[in-house]
């Protein structure tokens, strides 16, 4: 017995070589074709994803696609930058791709072997930023979480040859910065905010500033003024509480329990109407009173007309258009 056990220990030490040496050939030749190519092509060839307009990639199952928080906000700006709507802009740094689509997102693609390489959303088109009545720049916010709060971008437009994206940066913990050259702002006009208005909020930022030189608003409700008219515009984006007071706002008629009521409510009416007519006379401004919301020949409308002011002579270096550094053209 103790002899066919030594026999048997021998024959394993004697065949053990061979059997690790028939693995090591084996995994050599399943790794032959993959060390051919690399020799061949000098680096494994990257297999881009294909385009799925920067998030909801419908070759990915649904647990590994990018999943928006939000929608994008409806597309507003200077009418001649529609044009870049539904295309996408990618920019390589590192090992990391990132994909900019204007009005609609900023993904982020880690481009790595690794079994749990990022890829994300920065930011989904929310609203504009506007300084000195100038389009500056696009925020793309509610991006995938990060810590305690969402990623969000900036992307800052500017003149350019070609549309791309030109930088990336992240200046400050999951908030991310973009340069996007285009040719589409290179004129100085380009990104003024009064041009892209429609006519009625155009009327009624002409309003705000007479209001504003005449004093009869501060700086502080001239700002809080032109903010309602961004966000009509759809240039700012309404706060939840201002959504929700706009569904449910109805329009009021005022009733009266008493007759008493009514007459001290009518009082009331009548001193600010006062006020608001000495306001106007003061400052010579034409207005009309009509009488029961009616206007006859017969003398149910009293018109009441002041002195027009004087025109005024603005010299070149007065004269502006909202947010333009100043352009004259002496044939006007």
């Amino acid at each position: 017995m103790a002899a066919s056990a030594g026999g048997a220990r021998r024959k394993l030490e004697e065949e053990g070589p061979r059997v690790g040496m028939g693995a090591t050939a084996l995994l050599l030749l399943l790794l032959l074709p993959l060390m051919g190519e690399l020799a061949a092509g000098g680096k494994m060839k990257v297999v881009e994803e294909p385009n799925s307009f920067g998030l909801n990639n419908p070759f990915l199952p649904p647990s590994n696609r990018l999943q928006p928080k939000a929608s994008p906000s409806p597309v507003a700006g200077p009418a001649h930058l529609f044009r870049l709507v539904g295309k996408c802009f990618s920019y390589v740094e590192s090992m990391y791709k990132y994909e900019f689509c204007p009005f609609h997102n900023v993904t982020q693609h880690e481009q790595t072997f690794r079994w749990n390489a990022y890829s994300g959303i920065l930011g989904i088109w929310h609203e504009w930023e506007i300084e000195n009545n100038t389009f500056v720049g696009m925020w793309m916010r509610d991006g995938d979480s990060c810590e305690t709060r969402n990623r969000q971008t900036k992307v800052l437009l500017v003149c350019g040859k070609n549309n791309k994206l030109a930088h990336v940066s992240e200046p400050s913990t999951c908030v991310y910065s973009l340069t996007f050259e285009t040719p589409l702002v290179c004129h100085p006009h380009s990104l003024l905010v009064y041009p892209a208005l429609p006519e009625t909020l155009r009327r009624k930022w002409d309003e705000v500033e007479q209001l504003l030189y005449s004093e009869l608003i501060t700086k502080q409700g001239y700002k809080k003024w032109l903010k309602e008219i961004f966000e009509e515009a759809g240039f700012f984006k309404l706060t939840g509480e201002k959504v929700s007071e706009g569904k449910k706002t109805k329009p009021q008629h005022l009733e009266f329990d008493s007759l008493e009521k009514c007459n001290k409510e009518y009082k009331e009416l009548s001193k600010d109407l006062k006020r608001l007519t000495d306001l106007l006379t003061q400052h010579g401004i034409s207005y009309e009173t009509s009488l029961n919301g009616k206007r006859d020949d017969n003398r149910a409308t009293q018109a009441v007309v002041t002195e027009k002011p004087s025109l005024t002579v603005v010299s070149k270096a007065d004269w502006h258009l909202r947010g333009d550094t100043g352009t004259w053209n002496d044939s006007l």
